[in-house]
């Protein structure tokens, strides 16, 4: 009886050394991850932006009359919008280094509630980046020819419709 004490004695001993040993490598691990703040990119203003018209929507329960187009801005002086450089941080993944093969043309679309940048080609879209405002939560759906970009808070909805089934792609806010 004595003898199995022992052993359960050293076990105990020589596992609380290794839990002990790799908690010390792994809390080194997440202290370095975690000091590194992520940095957010800014986007332009409206004022910065020269935002095309949106149209009319027939998209779920939205009317036409419930459309409202992006407020209008001066164009910037090369007669389109510039963008600042997205930061990239360390990832697990490698960058994207394909070049598309197709012109591409960022625009950005403001809805109370968030802002959208799209990446816009002959046809088809991208998502850029979709950034909420303080308060307001968002969520994306994508299909084969279309995207939805939608920001909500309380009983308030907002979205951005792209489709391109066919066509050129064709963006449409919705504000409800």
């Amino acid at each position: 009886m004595r003898n199995g004490i022992v052993q359960i004695g050293a076990w105990a001993v020589a596992t609380g050394a290794a839990v002990a040993l790799s908690w010390s490598g792994v809390h080194a691990v997440l202290s370095e991850a975690g000091s590194e703040r992520p940095q957010a990119v800014p986007l332009p203003t409206a004022a910065e932006l020269s935002l095309p018209p949106a149209t009319s929507s027939s998209y779920g329960d939205a009317s036409p009359s419930a459309v409202q187009p992006p407020s209008p801005s001066a164009p910037t002086p090369s007669g389109s919008p510039t963008l600042p450089s997205p930061i990239r941080t360390a990832t697990t993944q490698p960058p994207r280094t394909k070049k598309p093969s197709t012109p591409t043309t960022v625009h950005s679309y403001l809805v109370p509630g968030g802002r959208v940048a799209l990446d816009i080609r002959p046809d088809s879209a991208e998502l850029v980046s979709a950034t909420p405002d303080a308060g307001w939560q968002m969520q994306v759906w994508n299909g084969d020819h279309w995207m939805r970009i939608d920001f909500s808070k309380d009983d308030s909805a907002n979205s951005v419709f792209v489709t391109w089934n066919g066509h050129a792609p064709d963006v449409q806010t919705v504000v409800r």
